[in-house]
């Protein structure tokens, strides 16, 4: 091999959910801050993206975490999230695999019964608990960042639907929350295609109809993606996060979980001490409790705790031959859809 660029991967899913880790290989991002580093990705260089999310060396269905120095003395690591399009706040499925990836091949010392850490995020500190033991981390539980709903039951004309209702809160990414009976679909693994490209066009639906910005932080704006919802017989928010460029979430995601709670709280749904779950379109489970409730401009915030399972399932080595003819990738709409 003459590969001009080598990175190790490790390859992780939560509850199905593909997270892939850079854990080899990678140099820092520039930015001082993690914030600064996320818009160095998303608005002056994008080769990690090209390289590593399209085909021939990426799939659609998954991300790519990048970790990076920490940028402030309280946290242990730096963390990114590279999607199909661009990089990403926050994931709260792609922090456990990280954390996951992290402890079981030892590059953070392993502890048990607990092993902490801290990760710096464009979205604030997150800190991730992983419970251990005989070598393994068997769950993995996040401080996830202060989440709260800037629109309950606001309302968007479509073509193909009618008149649309819709939630929309912040949980480390924006996102709008519909009912999913509202465009006649159930959340079930037959409908998964129809799912996403309904929720892909809903997204570009609301964020042409509404401006969606962080009270404190510039660079987040706009609708990440929509997550359907389903409330199920025994309580749980059956979920379904559809992301560009057009497929599902596989788990309950850990975001869309977050906005999930500070919904139920500003419904008067939830309270303080709460544990609620959330499922996915396969069934895999997340783990909610609402901890506390502060304040984040005009909005109130509340403070929750997102607990799921990782595994482990391959160790990767991805290069670039100096003569491949797709340096850059490539996308074709029948495996990554018409978005």
């Amino acid at each position: 091999m003459r590969w001009k660029r080598s990175l190790q991967l490790t390859d992780v899913h939560c509850e199905g959910e593909i997270g892939r880790i850079v854990t080899g290989g990678f140099l820092d991002i520039p930015g001082d801050t993690m914030v600064k580093k996320l818009e160095h990705i998303n608005t002056v260089d994008d080769q990690l993206i090209r390289l590593l999310m399209r085909e021939p060396r990426g799939i659609p269905a998954s991300h790519i975490v990048l970790l990076t120095p920490p940028t402030c003395k309280e946290a242990d690591v730096g963390l990114i999230i590279l999607a199909a399009t661009r990089a990403s706040a926050m994931s709260g499925s792609n922090v456990m695999c990280a954390t996951t990836a992290l402890i079981e091949t030892g590059i953070i010392e392993m502890h048990e019964p607990e092993t902490e850490i801290v990760f710096d995020t464009a979205a604030g500190l997150v800190r991730a608990v992983a419970s251990c033991r005989d070598g393994k981390c068997e769950r993995v539980s996040l401080d996830m960042p202060p989440a709260f709903a800037v629109a309950l039951a606001e309302e968007v004309d479509t073509k193909a639907w009618g008149k649309i209702y819709y939630d929309v809160a912040f949980g480390g990414v924006f996102c709008a929350i519909v009912d999913v009976n509202q465009i006649g679909l159930s959340i079930e693994e037959k409908n998964a295609r129809q799912l996403a490209e309904a929720g892909i066009m809903l997204k570009h639906i609301i964020d042409e109809n509404r401006t969606t910005q962080h009270p404190t932080i510039d660079s987040i704006k706009g609708v990440a993606y929509v997550m359907f919802r389903n409330e199920e017989a025994d309580g749980a928010t059956r979920t379904c996060t559809t992301l560009p460029p057009g497929r599902v979430d596989r788990s309950p995601c850990g975001t869309g979980s977050n906005a999930v709670m500070s919904i139920r709280f500003a419904r008067g749904q939830s309270s303080i001490g709460v544990t609620h779950q959330t499922r996915s379109i396969i069934d895999g489970e997340f783990t909610s409790t609402l901890k506390s409730v502060s304040q984040i401009g005009k909005y109130i915030s509340t403070q929750t705790t997102i607990s799921g399972r990782c595994w482990i399932f391959a160790l990767t080595q991805v290069g670039m031959d100096p003569s491949d003819p797709f340096p850059n990738g490539f996308r074709l709409t029948d495996t990554w859809g018409g978005a």
